[in-house]
């Protein structure tokens, strides 16, 4: 009889024919069945082809294509994530870099309507956004370049405890006055000033609606907005 280790194109081998008679073979007996039917498998080309697997010119199994397969996915994962993961860092640098720049000016202000202009500057210029602009409640006139607000409207804006939103906000339209249309998205903060408190927002508007999502962290903004608060107490309540 031969031996079903070796191959015969027109013999079956007895040992494969057990998985169907319920048979089940354990990874290592399975590894063993194919270490010693190397000579049987050598000779199943359209079973090598379904695994992915060619004989190389020693007429050895090889096993190559695969793993250079899965090397290359890895590899290109690798690669994308650490190209996305630099260019956030990048990014987040390049902010801080302009948002710390931002403070120096801020700090140069004048009068509160200094500030008012420079906040708006500040967000065209080395932010790149439409607009920036510093409302308060008040019952009387604002300081030039400030928004006025009604009592509660900043709890309107952003809700009784909310202290930033971010994204689309069409009942913002107010603070940007005739650059209104212009604003496809924006970054609110709460602000309190003075003594008695007073609250007011610093809002900064993009023409991009995808410029602030509701996602992004407000970390840099939440910096600005708490020196413009300290900025503004220099002088006195409007």
């Amino acid at each position: 009889m031969q031996s079903p280790f070796l191959y015969d194109p027109e013999a079956e081998a007895p040992e494969l024919e057990a998985s169907h008679t319920g048979v089940e073979f354990s990874a290592e007996e399975m590894r063993d069945l194919l270490r010693r039917s190397g000579t049987w498998l050598k000779g199943e080309e359209a079973l090598l082809s379904e695994l992915g697997l060619r004989l190389d010119v020693a007429n050895l199994v090889d096993f190559g294509p695969i793993a250079l397969s899965r090397v290359s996915a890895a590899h290109r994962r690798e690669s994308d994530e650490r190209r996305r993961l630099e260019a956030v860092a990048r990014a987040n640098y390049a902010a801080q870099a302009q948002t710390h720049a931002a403070v120096i000016d801020l700090m140069e202000s004048t009068d509160l309507g200094d500030l008012a202009a420079r906040i708006d500057h500040l967000a065209q210029s080395r932010f790149g956004l439409a607009a920036g602009v510093i409302a308060a409640e008040t019952a009387g006139a604002s300081p030039a370049g400030w928004v006025s607000l009604v009592e509660g409207q900043v709890d309107a804006l952003l809700g009784p405890h909310g202290l930033a939103r971010l994204g689309v906000c069409p009942t913002a339209a107010g603070l940007f006055g005739p650059r209104a249309p212009g604003i496809g998205s924006a970054a609110i903060l709460r602000l309190a000033m003075w003594t008695p408190v007073r609250q007011g927002v610093i809002a900064f508007g993009a023409a991009d609606p995808f410029a602030f999502s509701p996602e992004m962290g407000a970390e840099l903004v939440t910096f600005l907005a708490r020196v413009v608060e300290r900025t503004a107490e220099r002088w006195p309540a409007p």
